[in-house]
């Protein structure tokens, strides 16, 4: 049986230097305090408890970061992309000699199972090697020639990237906006989320340590209404990269137009897992409880949306009950949880609201619905069916343990209800027709789609959304057309006839 006060307090000792005082800022190299009179609690989701204090970063904290950044650009930039590579992938040997720390912080920070946790970290690792090793080519272009003329595209980084990350998967996913950033040339500012905000400080110690030089990675902690939009607004701060939920989206996107900044908005989603009468019913019901309920819910790829055809509604439904009925709820350092407490008290009401909304709509609860036990920010994993798209949780974010099955009768059906949502981010399709599989592939409204699989990342693959799931891509080169920008130049061959004026 797993010594859960053991693994609570090796991870409290992990946390010591971090928590010994409130949390400030890693600023030009160093880390540093801020406004000692603006502080924020940290909890842990277990038992709501305290992690420690956070100094809230403000305007001046800001500045400092932004032009620390901007010092440290054009050192960095004109540095060879070998040698970028060589840092970048010191940086991942240092988070893999610290996964197990990371992952034990983050999990017991977040809610989020140690299962995942330490893949997660992995990952992160994953993403600083795959971005070191594109950042030799980084600046590589075209050539496209004329009769005339020779056309040649170069790309030049950005400059100082401001990154908001979330607080569902932090390290990883911040990660995702870093590594690229840094391969690119540019330096970054970090604001990260307010309820996990100390793999932050391990990432940005890490990388440090494995010779990034000074002002290239900065972090600073804080609130939305304060660093964060002192961050989109500061002029040093060429692009922002976020990664949230939708409103705050929008509210980005008005903070930087005055400045004309670049955005990338990764946003929220409504997900659906189509499932037709044809599927192999197995695996699409391995993959329609691991989409939905791995990472607690609180992943905007979760397939939140469980459409089955009606012919096999009934059937598959309670199926999918049975699964969510053996699911292991329970604290998120034991690696036999499942399930683990969501982020905050904030967010835990917000999900148990949905309780009542279900049933005001007429939805019905086949499973869960409830707080699970006294402490904490646990909740029951959830079903609802009989439910209908016009719902409210059919249409809204929920993020959270909880999943909507609607029936559709035929492809057309399924195709419509799959599109009828603000939300266009990801869609699932399980069927054995593979001409079905193109015709809704090619239908849905979505920035990616799989058939007959789980989300599956492949890192030089675009990531990202369409309509209110967001702005831009992640993956590969596709980040790279964020982070810089491209360049032609245009060399004649002396051939051409100049036009002439006023030669009379």
């Amino acid at each position: 049986m797993t010594d859960l006060s053991a693994l609570e307090t090796k991870t409290r000792n992990w946390l010591k230097p971090y928590t010994n005082a409130p949390l400030g800022h890693f600023i030009n190299g160093q880390r540093v305090d801020g406004d000692q009179n603006r502080i924020v609690d940290v909890t842990t989701p277990v038992d709501n408890s305290a992690l420690g204090q956070m100094q809230a970063g403000t305007e001046a904290d800001i500045d400092k970061a932004a032009n620390a950044a901007w010092d440290a650009f054009q050192n960095w930039r004109a540095m060879p992309g070998s040698q970028r590579r060589a840092i970048l992938h010191a940086v991942a040997d240092g988070i893999e000699a610290r996964a197990d720390e990371i992952a034990h912080v983050e999990s017991f920070d977040t809610g989020q199972p140690i299962r995942f946790m330490k893949k997660a970290a992995i990952r992160g690792a994953a993403n600083f090697r795959f971005f070191a090793d594109k950042a030799p080519s980084a600046m590589d272009g075209q050539a496209l020639p004329t009769d005339t003329h020779l056309n040649v595209t170069t790309r030049m980084p950005l400059g100082p990237i401001g990154v908001i990350t979330p607080w569902n998967t932090p390290f990883m996913l911040s990660t995702w906006k870093i590594a690229p950033a840094l391969a690119a040339g540019c330096t970054v500012v970090q604001k990260p989320a307010e309820f996990s905000p100390f793999s932050a400080m391990i990432l940005a110690e890490i990388a440090h340590e494995a010779g990034l030089p000074a002002g290239v990675l900065n972090v600073v902690n804080g609130l939305g209404e304060g660093a964060g939009k002192a961050l989109t607004e500061h002029r040093h701060i060429k692009a922002v990269a976020f990664v949230g939920e939708s409103h705050t989206g929008t509210l980005i996107q008005r903070q930087t137009a005055a400045t004309l900044k670049r955005i990338h908005l990764e946003l929220g989603g409504k997900n659906p897992c189509i499932v037709f009468d044809d599927a192999d019913m197995d695996r699409a019901l391995d993959a329609a409880v691991f989409m939905q309920f791995s990472l607690n819910g609180e992943r905007c790829t979760s397939s939140t949306r469980l459409l089955v055809q009606d012919t096999i509604y009934d059937d598959f439904t309670a199926r999918v009950k049975d699964r969510i009925a053996n699911l292991t709820v329970g604290h998120p350092l034991d690696p036999e949880t499942e399930i683990g407490p969501l982020i905050h008290p904030t967010h835990h009401e917000k999900v148990l609201s949905y309780f009542d909304i279900a049933k005001e709509d007429g939805a019905k609860t086949v499973i869960g619905g409830k707080r699970h036990g006294d402490t904490g920010c646990y909740v029951e994993p959830t079903l609802f069916t009989g439910a209908s798209n016009d719902m409210r949780i059919a249409q809204e974010e929920i993020f959270g343990p909880v999943l909507t099955a609607i029936p559709f009768k035929d492809e057309a059906d399924a195709l419509r209800i799959g599109n009828d949502v603000d939300y266009g981010l990801t869609a699932y399709v399980w069927t054995h027709s593979m001409e079905r599989g193109l015709r809704m592939s090619k239908g849905l409204e979505a920035g990616m789609v799989w058939v007959n699989s789980e989300n599956n990342r492949h890192l030089p693959a675009p990531f990202g959304g369409m309509k209110a799931s967001g702005i831009g891509r992640d993956g590969g080169d596709y980040s790279f057309d964020f982070y810089m920008e491209t360049k032609n130049m245009c060399y004649a061959y002396g051939t051409h006839t100049v036009p002439q004026l006023g030669k009379g």
